[in-house]
């Protein structure tokens, strides 16, 4: 057994004892009730499964955590799907992935919308030449998987959020 301390969407959860091989995802799902991050995969590869971790040095990144055992998340702070809306407005991610119907079946958006989300949060801190963006997203969001083949949609919504505001994500091409 171990015990977690950890924050999830800025609320604090611990101590609480788990199993030393409980998934993460079997720990949002089933001890937490937080069912937007999905089970896809179980190996990794799809990336439905995806949150973010926020370091302390205010940077973040994407991990999956159908194999990542709830132990290895002690003292993080992580986000999920259920953090992006704030005071029940949806994000503007949110509502570019409606506006685009990215969300299809909706089983991979809660790794998507966290992709996208880190990658706003990395464009507001470096932001990237215009004629940078297509390679940038399509980079961002490479290695989760869409059974329904949605790439385009989601594409499209994370650069609609990068171009409403282009003045903070954007330099000037080269």
């Amino acid at each position: 057994m171990t015990t977690l301390n950890l924050t999830i969407n800025g609320r604090k959860h611990g101590p609480i004892e788990v199993r030393d091989d409980l998934s993460m995802n079997d720990f949002l799902r089933e001890m937490l009730g937080m069912t937007g991050t999905k089970f896809g995969c179980g190996a990794a590869q799809c990336l439905s499964c995806a949150v973010i971790i926020d370091n302390p040095d205010g940077t973040s990144y994407t991990t999956p955590t159908c194999v990542v055992p709830a132990a290895n998340f002690d003292g993080k702070a992580i986000r999920t799907v259920e953090g992006h809306a704030k005071d029940g407005e949806l994000s503007a991610l949110q509502r570019a992935f409606i506006d685009h119907f990215a969300f299809q079946c909706g089983y991979c958006t809660a790794g998507f919308l966290n992709e996208g989300q880190v990658l706003l949060e990395l464009l507001a801190r470096e932001p990237v030449a215009r004629d940078q963006l297509e390679t940038v997203i399509a980079d961002a969001l490479d290695g989760h998987l869409c059974r329904c083949t949605g790439y385009i949609k989601y594409h499209q919504a994370v650069r609609d959020v990068i171009l409403a505001d282009a003045n903070r994500y954007l330099t000037a091409s080269k």
